[in-house]
C-alpha cells in the first residue's frame, strides 16, 4: 500500500489529452505525461484494503503486485518498483499504454468511483526505467542446447519467447509479417501505442538471444512439419484474425469493408510500408472527405473511428446492437467485475455519433457503390420493431463485430484434422490446449494467446505466453523455474 491516510487526502488524477481538434491531425500518441511527483501521490493513493483484488483473479490477468510495486513507487523507489512489474508482466510500457485496466474496476475504491490509477502509474515505472537505462538485455547465464520455435510475435509469442529464451534456449520466432509485433503493431493504431515500443523490446530479446525471422508464413513458406523437425518444441501464437461474418446484405458493395485490412493498411502508412500484402489484400482504404459508418460496439469498431477522423472523414456514425448501459453500475452487484456501464473512449470523444440498440438491416449500393446504411431500432431481445427503419448516407462503412478465430490458411490449413480445434462460447473455432500444459492434440507442438482462446485482450495474451513458456521448458528440462 502507499500512504495510510493517502486515499482521504489526494483526489485521483490521470493522464490527459491533447484536445481532440489537436490530436486528430495526428497518429502520434497523445496522452500527456504526468510528473513523478504527481505518479508518487496518485501510488500513494493505494489503501491497506486487506484483500486486494487489483491484483486477484478478477483484476490482472497476469497477477501484477500492484500495492507493492505503488508502495514502492510512493516511497520513491523506482527501481525497485520496475523489478517488481517485470516479475509477472513482461511489457508494462504497452499493457501501461493499452490495458483497458481490470485492475482499476476492480479497486476497492472503484466502490466510490475513484479507483487508484494503476494503468497510469504502470506505465510512468516503464517509461521512467527506459529513461534510466534499467531495461536492458538479461541473457542467460548458460545454454540449454534446446531449440523452440514460436509461430507468431505477437504479445503471447513475444512472451514467451523472452522467457524462454532466458531460461536458455535457442529461440527463435517466426513472423509472418516484416517486422515483430504481430496485430499489436499492424492492428492497433498508432495513435494508441507507437511502435518504437515494440522495437525497443524486440531489440532487448535479440540481445538476450531471442532470433526473429520475420516475413516468413508458416504454413505456406514454411512447413509445420519442418519445425517439429528441427526444433525440439513449437509453439502457435498466430491470433485470431479471421473476421466474424456478418451476414449482412450488400457486404459485396464498393466501400464495405472488415475493420482488420483498413487498420492494418494505416499502421502499414505510418510505418512507412508497403499497404498490399499477400495476407492483407485490398485496395487502398481512405476515409477522406468521406460519411463513415461503424458497425460494432467494441475496441477495433472504435480504432477504426479514430482512424477514420484523422484521415479526415466528415461524419462517423457508430451502430450498436446493444442498448444503451446505465451511466453507474450497481456497485453491490457487480464489484469487482469487469462492470457494463457507458463507456466513452478517446476516439469516440472525438466526435463520433453513437446509435445504441440499433440493427444494421442492409447495405446499400447504387451501380455497386455503397450509398447507405439501411437500419433499424430493436428490442431487448434484438428483434426489429416495426416502424422503426431508417437509412444513414455511407460512403464507406466498416465491420467491427469480431473475430471466429485463427486464419484458416497457414498452420491450420497444412495440418488439418491432424490438430484439433474446439468451438467456444462465443462460436469461435480456436486450438484446443488447455490453460494448464497448453499442449495440442499433436506431439511437441503448444498453442497459447488469441489462438488458443478466442480474441482476448493485450495482457492476457502475456499471460497466456509466460504460462506456456513455463509449461515448455517443464517438458523440455523436466522442470522449471520459470513463474506461471
Amino acid at each position: 500500500m502507499g500512504k495510510v491516510t493517502g486515499f482521504l487526502e489526494i483526489d485521483r488524477q490521470v493522464q490527459k489529452y491533447e484536445p481532440a481538434s489537436d490530436r486528430i491531425r495526428h497518429f502520434r500518441e497523445f496522452t500527456l505525461p504526468m510528473s513523478d511527483k504527481e505518479v508518487e501521490k496518485q501510488a500513494a493513493r493505494c489503501m491497506d484494503c486487506g484483500i486486494p483484488y487489483c491484483h486477484g483473479p478478477t483484476g490482472c490477468p497476469v497477477h501484477n503486485q500492484i500495492p507493492d510495486w505503488n508502495d514502492l513507487v510512493y516511497n520513491g523507489d523506482w527501481e525497485s518498483a520496475i523489478r517488481n512489474l517485470h516479475s509477472t508482466n513482461n511489457f508494462p510500457d504497452w499493457t501501461g499504454r493499452i490495458c483497458p485496466a481490470p485492475c482499476e474496476e476492480a479497486c476497492t475504491l472503484n466502490l466510490e468511483d475513484i479507483p487508484v490509477a494503476i494503468k497510469t502509474i504502470e506505465q510512468a515505472i516503464a517509461d521512467k526505467a527506459y529513461e534510466t537505462g534499467q531495461i536492458r538485455p538479461h541473457p542467460p547465464e548458460k545454454k540449454t542446447g534446446k531449440r523452440v520455435a514460436i509461430i507468431g510475435s505477437g504479445p503471447a509469442g513475444m512472451a514467451a519467447a523472452q522467457q524462454l529464451g532466458r531460461a536458455g534456449h535457442d529461440v527463435h520466432v517466426f513472423e509472418r509479417e516484416s517486422r515483430p509485433g504481430g496485430l499489436m503493431r499492424f492492428g492497433i493504431p498508432d495513435f494508441k501505442i507507437e511502435k518504437h515500443y515494440i522495437d525497443r523490446r524486440a531489440d532487448q530479446m535479440r540481445g538476450e538471444g531471442v532470433t526473429f525471422h520475420c516475413g516468413v508464413n508458416v504454413g505456406v513458406d514454411k512447413k509445420v512439419d519442418e519445425l517439429l523437425s528441427e526444433f525440439d518444441a513449437v509453439l502457435y501464437c498466430g491470433g485470431s484474425e479471421l473476421p466474424r461474418p456478418a451476414g449482412i446484405p450488400g457486404t459485396e458493395l464498393q466501400g464495405v469493408h472488415d475493420a482488420m485490412p483498413y487498420l492494418v493498411q494505416q499502421n502499414k502508412r505510418v510505418g512507412g510500408e508497403d499497404i498490399q500484402s499477400a495476407a492483407w489484400p485490398s485496395e487502398p482504404i481512405l476515409a477522406g472527405g468521406k460519411h463513415v459508418v461503424v458497425v460494432g460496439g467494441g475496441d477495433t469498431a472504435s480504432d477504426c473511428i479514430g482512424t477514420a477522423f484523422r484521415q479526415g472523414a466528415v461524419r462517423v456514425t457508430q451502430l450498436d446492437i446493444r442498448p444503451q448501459p446505465p451511466e453507474r453500475e450497481d456497485k453491490l452487484t457487480v464489484w469487482p467485475y469487469w462492470a457494463t456501464k457507458m463507456r466513452t473512449s478517446s476516439s469516440q470523444a472525438e466526435g463520433a455519433e453513437r446509435e445504441f440498440q440499433v440493427a444494421t438491416l442492409e447495405f446499400i449500393g447504387e451501380e455497386g457503390v455503397l450509398v447507405g446504411v439501411r437500419c433499424c431500432e430493436v428490442d431487448d431481445k434484438r428483434k426489429p420493431v416495426p416502424g422503426t427503419e431508417f437509412v444513414i448516407r455511407a460512403d464507406l462503412a466498416f465491420i467491427a463485430i469480431g473475430f471466429a478465430g485463427p486464419r484458416k490458411e497457414g498452420v491450420i490449413g497444412e495440418l488439418g484434422e491432424r490438430l484439433k480445434t474446439v468451438v467456444d462460447a462465443r462460436h469461435s473455432t480456436n486450438v484446443e490446449a488447455n490453460d494448464r500444459d497448453y499442449r495440442t492434440s499433436l506431439d511437441r507442438l503448444f498453442a497459447a494467446g488469441d489462438v488458443r482462446r478466442g480474441q482476448s485482450l493485450v495482457v492476457w495474451a502475456i499471460r497466456e505466453g509466460r504460462q506456456a513458456a513455463a509449461s515448455i521448458d517443464d517438458y523440455l528440462m523436466g522442470s522449471t523455474v520459470l513463474p506461471r
